[in-house]
């Protein structure tokens, strides 16, 4: 599954190339620099995440540090380092 910030990405670096394009077309010239902002983005790792928090008894899981619990029925969660 493709992740938000990288579907974004690739959505916006797309819309910039077909503005990139129009711009060379109706003006001659080609704006490289509207490529720039999206290029950081695509190569980021994604280690700044906290990890994966889950459940044992249900298949609840979350990335936020402050929920130590399962909401659905109080078990502590437990943290998977697989992810």
């Amino acid at each position: 599954m493709v992740r938000s910030r990288t579907a974004t990405a690739a959505v916006g670096l797309v819309a910039s190339i077909a503005v990139s394009v129009a711009a060379w077309y109706y003006f001659d010239t080609l704006l490289v620099f509207l490529l720039l902002p999206f290029v950081p983005v695509l190569f980021r790792r994604g280690d700044d995440r906290p990890p994966v928090e889950e459940c044992p008894v249900c298949d609840f899981s979350t990335r936020d540090p402050s929920v130590n619990y399962c909401p659905r029925d109080g078990t502590a969660l437990d943290r998977r380092d697989d992810a």
